[in-house]
């Protein structure tokens, strides 16, 4: 733990790093190929809607039911003519589904069950919903949905600028889509569960992300006043220097999503609770990648589009050749001559193992403490 905290504190002084921004295509590439796979999964199978989305009913066996999932799932289409969807529960009962039906049906359906399964119709409990609740229900999920991005790209915008809201909505919307599409590969029910969980995990995206954005904004004030960064560099710094900290609170937060997934959901049978969990754990983990891997490298080619940054770069980049054909080291400046051209933070946002300079004037005019 002792290494990972020293690891950390030299991350955000710049000591080492690692070229996020430099090797972005890589995870372009790499988002890309996930986000194909996810349409892909979402055009084939397609999502597996929850009765309060289509409509239909939901009945609850009595605790310690003797009769396997195989065998309520059969007695369910028989006594239906649709597919049904059971789940035993942690105390033995038995949660059915059947999405589609009428609900004047279901009293017969209710009456057929208690007698396939050898219980009394008044022990078995049944929630009934319409199908125009359910497309209600959808209509509002999408609402709220895209009332959300509009907001979240508003207030980026005006907080930042609206380079940083545009690729805070690309990091969203890739979310989102791996979040849809891991769903639909899975074939886990989506209910309104479903649509809190992916709420939570856009505004955990966003937290992130946000964290980035900030450093990268302070840290580039006065960034053309300098002629030794270009805006990739500093990105760079801004990333290393939190990337301990979205680390950490990322796996944390992983951890107990991934204790009600696997452990409630998985060898407890906790149905109710796959819904909500998969989306956080999923989205958790995608919203970590995007805030690191997409959104901060696509600011950051953003904005090297601008003139400002052209020209920026085009300044660096011939210091950096004079120096080299100099056969001098790019740091051999005077610490007085650095800080007159750079902003504050720019001297750490430099990627790698970083050598402080030698000043010319150190030493001079000071006692040594030795007498000769």
């Amino acid at each position: 733990m002792s290494k990972l905290g020293s690891l950390g504190a030299r991350l955000h002084r710049g000591e080492v790093g690692y070229d996020f921004v430099g090797n972005r295509k890589i995870w372009y590439g790499i988002s890309i190929l996930i986000t194909i796979t996810a349409v892909l999964g979402l055009a084939v199978r397609g999502l597996n809607m929850g009765i309060e989305f289509q409509g239909g009913a939901v009945f609850t066996t009595p605790k310690h039911m003797t009769a396997s999932v195989a065998k309520a799932e059969g007695y369910a289409q028989s006594a239906s003519g649709h597919d049904a969807v059971v789940q035993k529960l942690g105390d033995g009962s038995l949660r059915i589904q059947i999405a589609g039906i009428d609900t004047d049906k279901s009293d017969a359906i209710k009456d057929k069950l208690a007698k396939d399964l050898n219980v009394n119709t008044e022990n078995i409990n049944a929630d009934l919903v319409g199908p125009s609740w359910g497309d209600q229900i959808a209509n509002k999920a999408w609402q709220g949905l895209a009332i959300f991005m509009v907001l979240v790209v508003i207030y980026l915008a005006i907080a930042f600028e609206w380079r940083m809201a545009v690729a805070a909505l690309v990091a969203l919307i890739h979310d989102i889509t791996i979040t849809t599409g891991i769903y639909a590969l899975v074939g886990f029910e989506v209910t309104p569960g479903t649509v809190i969980g992916l709420l939570t995990i856009l505004g955990y995206s966003l937290y992130d992300t946000v964290v980035v954005f900030d450093s990268l904004k302070e840290q580039t004030k006065d960034i053309t006043k300098q002629t030794r960064w270009t805006f990739s560099d500093i990105a760079n710094r801004s990333i290393n220097s939190t990337l301990m900290r979205s680390i950490n609170t990322t796996v944390v937060a992983l951890l107990p999503v991934a204790g009600l997934l696997f452990i409630g959901g998985g060898f407890l049978g906790a149905g109710m609770l796959n819904d909500i969990s998969l989306s956080l754990f999923v989205g958790l983990a995608a919203g970590a990648y995007s805030s690191i891997f997409i959104a901060t490298p696509l600011v950051a080619d953003l904005k090297e589009r601008e003139p400002q940054m052209k020209a920026l770069k085009k300044r660096v980049l011939a210091k950096r050749a004079q120096a080299a054909a100099e056969g001098g080291p790019l740091e051999a400046e005077t610490a007085d001559e650095r800080y007159d051209d750079e902003p504050e933070d720019a001297a750490h946002a430099v990627v790698g193992p970083r050598n402080q300079p030698a000043s010319r004037n150190r030493g001079r005019g000071r006692p040594s403490g030795k007498r000769r």
